[in-house]
């Protein structure tokens, strides 16, 4: 399916450009679709399911604990992926004394819509956030550390803030993609083209170096080195342009297991207690993008 994928997207990138670009950008919004009969089919851990609107669609949530009581963790995932599959943090956050919640992205697990964006992304946690006041941390993985990142910057009250292999370069993220359907890299440059036209959203604005700055509290970035879904260096620009950030990098759990490995659940508890955990980066000139 894949080798069929790449000769259709290689051939109309020199044939007809245009409408395989807009085909490319479609595909490159839409999840995979596996992901909803995972969601679907894995264990809830008890939790009290809820629904919020997000526009003309329905966000799916997941609560454990009592929000309105307790101090809350929010949870947000990646790209093709769901709530529950950050089931393993939720006994050792209640345990600390913390509430969780979790939700399903537009058009992932429970959640209703087909396409989703890295905005799309960003406006869901920040609603699921404003639903539940202000929070005591806030936690994502891949994409959804880009969009913890980005709502953080745009107002989104959370204490502290912790990234799991978070993607920095959306456009790195489209070179990769196109790499990967066969599509011509002069046109995984302009895959954000048709996006910027109808939004009026300029992405450069959702690079960590634009939102890293703009996060007036104390973050956990967690990355592997040999991460090679999203590279390592891209949690490096988080904390190398986070004034309150550290880096803690681990080695031979990529890109998922990073995301329930027993290191980086201690680590991010010991975070949310007030400990020091991981390194700070410091720019140069010597690094790409220079000094912070």
């Amino acid at each position: 399916m894949l080798s069929l994928l790449n000769a259709r997207f290689a051939v109309g990138s020199w044939l007809a450009p245009r409408s395989t670009l807009a085909s490319a950008f479609h595909l490159f919004c839409t999840p995979m679709p596996g992901a909803r009969i995972r969601a679907r089919q894995a264990e809830t851990g008890g939790a009290r399911l809820g629904e919020l609107a997000f526009g003309r669609e329905r966000i799916a949530t997941y609560t454990w604990g009592d929000p309105q009581r307790q101090p809350t963790v929010l949870l947000v995932h990646g790209w093709s992926s769901f709530g529950l599959r950050f089931l393993p943090w939720v006994e050792p956050l209640c345990r600390a004394g913390y509430a969780v919640v979790t939700f399903d992205q537009p058009a992932h697990g429970r959640s209703s819509g087909r396409r989703a964006t890295l905005p799309m992304f960003a406006e869901a946690a920040r609603r699921v956030a404003d639903s539940l006041g202000p929070l005591a941390a806030i936690v994502g993985h891949s994409l959804g550390g880009a969009a913890a990142a980005i709502a953080m910057a745009n107002g989104l009250q959370a204490e502290r803030v912790i990234l799991l292999a978070p993607a920095a370069d959306p456009f790195d993220a489209a070179r990769r993609f196109g790499g990967m359907v066969g599509l011509a890299q002069f046109l995984s440059r302009r895959l954000f083209d048709e996006y910027q036209e109808l939004t009026a959203h300029d992405i450069r604005d959702l690079h960590a170096q634009a939102t890293a700055p703009r996060i007036a509290r104390p973050g956990l970035i967690v990355h592997d080195l040999e991460d090679t879904d999203v590279p390592w260096c891209e949690g490096e620009r988080y904390a190398r342009y986070w004034p309150q950030a550290t880096l803690l990098s681990t080695t031979g759990l990529g890109h998922h297991r990073v995301t329930i490995a027993p290191e980086t659940l201690d680590a991010s508890l010991r975070f949310l207690r007030g400990e020091a955990v991981g390194q700070r980066v410091v720019s140069t000139r010597e690094l790409p993008f220079g000094l912070c």
